[in-house]
């Protein structure tokens, strides 16, 4: 009997006779079997697909990855940026504002995030949404953070601009050249007297240098004294800058000025000594503020470059040093 067919016996001709099919049933079984092979033939395309991706596929997740690499890329410079702003802030309100008797942007101008509704919101259907989000973040708070910071600047250089002949006459550049410092002995603050050995506070910065090296004037002004004493500051000059500023120059070799005599901001005014209480050549700057000692590296912003500056601060803040 061949298989696929079927027979029945018919007792009145003692014969099998072969069954014939309705052709709907033929019809509803190839039908059955074509299901079967289209299923088996989707579910192997698509095991096949999931192995091996598609060109398109493959570019897609190439470009993914490149876009991810650059967010990662974009964050690290927007830190960089944002520490430069931070820079920038804190000499603005610390020295430019302080400068020119204006106060301080606050705090809570200058970091004031973005309140309300999520704004972020459309971002979350992307994929890493969230280096997304924080990256979109980083850039919003830094552009309104440079703005406040651009219309302080402008702010500042309208008071400047008012302020002509005090900023002039206002200390701000350091006495000796760069290249003639050999290093910043001492700064502002307690240090440990080289004769005494104990510890005082210590009112200037200390530049060494070798003897005959030239001291320049700071600001503009006039000498009102040119000293000599054997011990303490030796040989020193005191200028009247005006404004409630007066700038000390101690432990000169020799004057180049006289007293009552009118000079100019990077004027030659003294060389470097060793001369009053003193252990080695140096020269010990001292910058009053209405009679009072201040902080001189806050007036020594004018010609020094950011990293120079820097190393200014980070030279006069140690602590535990001798000042010579």
């Amino acid at each position: 009997m061949m298989s696929g067919l079927k027979y029945r016996f018919n007792p009145k001709t003692l014969a099998f006779e072969k069954v014939e099919q309705k052709l709907s049933k033929k019809a509803l079984i190839i039908f059955g079997v074509f299901s079967v092979v289209m299923v088996v033939v989707i579910v192997f395309s698509s095991s096949i697909f999931s192995l091996f991706d598609s060109p398109e596929v493959k570019s897609l997740r190439k470009e993914n990855q490149q876009l991810l690499s650059e967010y990662k890329s974009m964050n690290v410079k927007l830190t960089q940026i944002a520490t430069v702003l931070d820079e920038l802030q804190v000499r603005d309100d610390n020295i430019y504002r302080v400068i020119l008797s204006s106060d301080p942007i606050p705090s809570s101008v200058r970091k004031a995030g973005f309140g309300g509704v999520d704004r972020y919101a459309k971002l979350e259907s992307f994929n890493n949404n969230e280096i997304v989000k924080s990256t979109s973040k980083k850039i919003d708070i830094l552009s309104k953070q440079a703005y406040i910071q651009a219309k302080s600047y402008e702010e500042v250089l309208d008071l400047a601009k008012s302020k002509e002949k005090e900023l002039a006459s206002t200390p701000a550049i350091i006495p000796l050249k760069t290249k003639d410092i050999s290093k910043y002995s001492s700064g502002w603050g307690m240090r440990i007297h080289p004769i005494f050995k104990v510890k005082r506070f210590h009112y200037g910065l200390d530049f060494v240098a070798r003897t005959g090296t030239k001291v320049y004037a700071t600001g503009e002004g006039t000498v009102v004294a040119t000293e000599n004493q054997r011990s303490g500051h030796g040989k020193h000059i005191i200028i009247d800058h005006g404004f409630g500023y007066s700038t000390l120059y101690a432990h000169l070799s020799k004057f180049d000025v006289k007293p009552g005599q009118k000079i100019e901001r990077g004027q030659l005014i003294g060389f470097v000594g060793n001369t009053g209480t003193s252990t080695a050549p140096h020269l010990h700057y001292e910058v009053h503020k209405n009679g009072k000692e201040v902080d001189p590296k806050y007036y020594c912003f004018k010609d020094l470059t950011p990293s120079e500056f820097e190393q200014l601060v980070a030279n006069s803040t140690k602590s535990g040093i001798s000042f010579d």
